[in-house]
């Protein structure tokens, strides 16, 4: 049996946090319909009997009426394959949502609750369920008891899988261990945008469908199951044409603006790669990054990050008896006393700017 499990397209999304060039958000939002056609595609031509959407297939807050005829009409050009969707944290299924409003192809199926509903299909058993609201904290899977274990039995929901942090916990926090001890043969999940597939787990993120910021670099697309009782192989199948990679420059030795463009614009980037540009090392000019951006002609270089410093002797300039000298120390004292790494690179930029001004 063969199943294809897609999770986290995020139709419509804005992309706001990915660049400030204005069509970028419109190009990835073309991609992102691209990469649903082809996974639409693929089933056509293998004869995929089943196909699982574990949530945020699109956007509540930004998703167009078109876009939710779009994603019909594809499902309708695969009659045959049976669609099971578990909406997500932002695509739940609520009053107001097209999940509950709009008349979907006869062939999909949408879990509509927070409680556990078991799907009876010859050989399957699908176990499901969906947010109803923009949170589900309080999981029901810990109370399913598999009563047909000659089938082959799966769970489909969008969930955060040992949530570590508080943050997390209000996206149905799971435990490995609770699943486990159900025994399911596939767990179809969704949230996480890093997929797992080469891990040796049946308990399985297809990752997003394609990649939405920096922060999820490497490829992006669904996973085929072949699946019989007792026996399973996994295969991921890229559905994002475009890359996202990051590359450093260090400003060693730049000793200008124009020539920091120049050795921007000699950089070597394939027509198929979106680069975030990590500026690295001690600096001898001021970085205007809005400036900067504008100045750099290859579409390709979508964002550019400062992470430079200018050197400073701050332990020898603490002991001067100046204005400069007490600042010094007392952002120095504080640096100390930081719990975190991100909080140190905090009070090193304030330390910078506070000397810049007290130059």
């Amino acid at each position: 049996m063969r199943i294809i499990h897609v999770a986290d397209v995020h139709l419509d999304a804005p992309f706001s946090q990915l660049s400030r060039k204005k069509e970028l958000g419109e190009k990835r939002r073309l991609e992102q319909r691209k990469a649903l056609r082809k996974m639409i595609e693929y089933i056509k031509q293998e004869k995929i009997p089943y196909l699982l959407i574990a949530g945020d297939l699109y956007e509540h807050e930004y998703v167009r009426e078109s876009t939710i005829y779009y994603i019909n009409s594809l499902f309708q050009e695969i009659p045959d394959t049976k669609i099971y969707i578990a909406p997500g944290n932002h695509d739940p299924y609520c009053k107001d949502s097209y999940y509950a409003t709009y008349e979907w192809s006869k062939n999909v199926t949408i879990f509509t609750s927070e409680k556990i509903e078991k799907i009876q299909e010859e050989n399957i058993n699908i176990y499901g369920c969906g947010f109803t609201s923009f949170y589900l904290q309080n999981s029901q899977i810990g109370n399913i008891t598999l009563d047909e274990k000659e089938k082959i039995n799966i769970l489909l929901t969008h969930a955060d899988l040992d949530a570590s942090n508080i943050g997390e916990e209000v996206y149905q926090p799971i435990t490995k261990k609770t699943i486990e001890k159900i025994g399911f043969d596939y767990v179809a999940l969704g949230h996480i945008h890093k997929n797992n597939v080469q891990e040796n787990t049946n308990i399985v993120y297809p990752g997003s469908a394609i990649s939405l910021g920096f922060d999820e670099l490497g490829q992006h697309g669904m996973v085929e199951i072949q699946i019989e009782k007792g026996n399973m192989q996994k295969k991921f199948i890229p559905l994002d044409d475009i890359e996202l990679i990051k590359k450093e420059v260090s400003l060693q030795d730049i000793q200008s603006l124009e020539e920091l463009v120049e050795k921007i614009e000699e950089i070597h980037i394939p027509a198929n790669q979106y680069v975030e540009i990590i500026l690295v090392g001690a600096r001898n000019i001021e970085i205007n990054l809005y400036k900067l951006e504008k100045l750099i002609q290859k579409e390709n270089v979508i964002k550019i990050k400062d992470m430079t410093k200018i050197e400073y002797p701050l332990e020898q300039m603490q002991n001067e008896t100046t204005l400069k000298g007490i600042f010094i120390k007392q952002m120095l004292k504080k640096k100390n006393e930081a719990k975190t790494e991100e909080e140190k690179q905090m009070i090193e930029k304030a330390i910078e700017v506070g000397l810049e001004v007290l130059k």
